[in-house]
C-alpha cells in the first residue's frame, strides 16, 4: 500500500471528448432497460465506468479520462436514471441488480476482463462487484470511496457535515418538520415518494443541492437547482438505497470483504477535504487492502470535475495503459 499526500499530476490533461461508436439498450431482468455506450477504440483495453449517485446517470465529461487510441470505454445508466428506463423508478432496484447489470453488459460485449473505473457511489459499486467477479477485473480505478457505512450516512444526512456548513445544512433540514430531524432520510423518503410529482420534485432539488452544493473544494455553497425530472429521479433512487442501507448483508460488508480482492491491482483518488466522502474510509479500505495504491490530494474535495483529482485519474489511466503494453 503506496500512500502520499498531495498531488503530482501537473500537466495530466483530459482527453477530448469524443462521440460514441455503439450505443443500445439491454433488456434486463426486473423490467429495467439499461442504456450503455462504447467509444474510444473499439479493440483496446476494456474499461467500465460506473457512475455515481447512486441515480447520477454518465455523462460526454466521463469519457475523458481514457485515451481514446487505447482504451474501449464502456459507460452505462444505472437502473432508474439518465437514458435508462423506467426513469426514476426505484422497482427491481438494488444493488445487487446492479451488479448482475454490470456482469449482463460484460456478458454481451464479450469481454473477457475490464478495469473497473468509478467514484463515491460508484467506488462502491465497484468495490461490491469486483468482490462478486473478481476474476472478471484487471485493476480497480477508484474517486471519492464511499463504503456505504451507517458512520458515512450519519455524517452527511446526521449533522456532521453540517457543523461546516450550517447555512446549506438550515436549507436542507428546514422543510421538514423538527420532530422528523432525528431520521432525515426516513423524512424525506416520506415526501420523495408521496405520489405527487411536484411535491417529489420539490423535495428533490433540496436534496439534491444540499449534496452539490459541498462536491467542490471551491465552493462557496451557493448552487443553481438541478432541473426538476433529474433531481427527483437522482434523489428518489439515492434516498431508497440509503434508507436500505445500500441493500448490503452489513455496514461493513466490503471491508469485511476485502480478501476477494487482494489480488486485484487497485488505485484510490481521495481528496483531502471530501466533505461527503471524508477520507476516513478510503483511508479505511486501503489498510485492509494490500494491493491499494491510496492517492490523497490536497487541496481537492469530492467532484470528480476538480483540476486535481482528474489530473490524478488521467494520470493513474495513463499509467496502466503503460503498464500493460509493456
Amino acid at each position: 500500500m503506496d500512500r502520499y499526500s498531495g498531488h503530482k499530476s501537473a500537466g495530466a490533461q483530459l482527453y477530448p471528448t469524443i462521440d460514441p461508436f455503439d450505443q443500445q439498450i439491454l433488456h434486463v431482468d426486473g423490467g429495467h432497460q439499461v442504456y450503455f455506450e462504447q467509444c474510444g477504440k473499439a479493440d483496446g483495453i476494456p474499461v467500465v465506468v460506473l457512475h455515481g449517485g447512486p441515480g447520477g446517470g454518465c455523462s460526454p465529461s466521463m469519457r475523458r479520462y481514457f485515451d481514446p487510441k487505447i482504451y474501449r470505454v464502456i459507460l452505462f445508466d444505472q437502473r432508474g436514471c439518465g437514458r435508462s428506463r423506467p426513469y426514476a423508478s426505484v422497482e427491481n432496484n438494488t444493488t445487487q441488480d446492479l451488479i448482475k447489470d454490470i456482469e449482463a453488459i460484460r456478458t454481451h460485449l464479450g469481454i473477457n476482463q475490464w478495469i473497473v473505473f468509478g467514484g463515491s457511489w460508484g467506488a462502491t459499486l465497484a468495490l461490491l462487484y469486483a468482490q462478486a467477479f473478481k476474476s472478471a477485473v484487471t485493476h480497480l480505478v477508484l474517486r471519492g470511496v464511499f463504503l456505504m457505512t451507517r458512520t458515512e450516512l450519519d455524517w452527511f444526512y446526521g449533522g456532521g457535515a453540517g457543523k461546516f456548513w450550517p447555512e446549506q445544512w438550515k436549507k436542507f433540514t428546514d422543510p421538514i418538520p423538527v420532530d422528523e430531524h432525528h431520521d432525515l432520510i426516513a423524512a424525506y423518503n416520506k415526501r420523495l415518494f408521496c405520489g405527487n410529482v411536484s411535491v417529489e420534485t420539490k423535495y428533490g432539488q433540496t436534496w439534491s443541492n444540499w449534496e452539490n452544493a459541498l462536491a467542490s473544494f471551491q465552493t462557496n455553497g451557493r448552487t443553481a437547482s438541478m432541473p426538476g425530472p433529474y433531481a427527483r429521479a437522482f434523489a428518489r433512487i439515492e434516498n431508497h438505497y440509503f434508507l436500505n442501507g445500500g441493500f448490503l448483508k452489513s455496514m461493513n460488508e466490503i471491508l469485511e470483504n476485502t480478501e476477494a480482492i487482494s489480488s486485484i491491482p487497485g488505485f484510490v483518488v481521495q481528496g483531502r477535504f471530501d466533505m461527503i466522502c471524508p477520507p476516513k474510509s478510503a483511508w479505511d479500505l486501503a489498510n485492509c487492502w494490500d494491493n491499494c495504491d491510496l492517492r490523497i490530494v490536497d487541496h481537492a474535495g469530492h467532484a470528480m470535475s476538480e483540476p486535481a483529482i482528474s489530473s490524478e485519474l488521467v494520470r493513474i489511466m495513463d499509467l496502466i495503459a503503460e503498464t500493460i503494453n509493456d
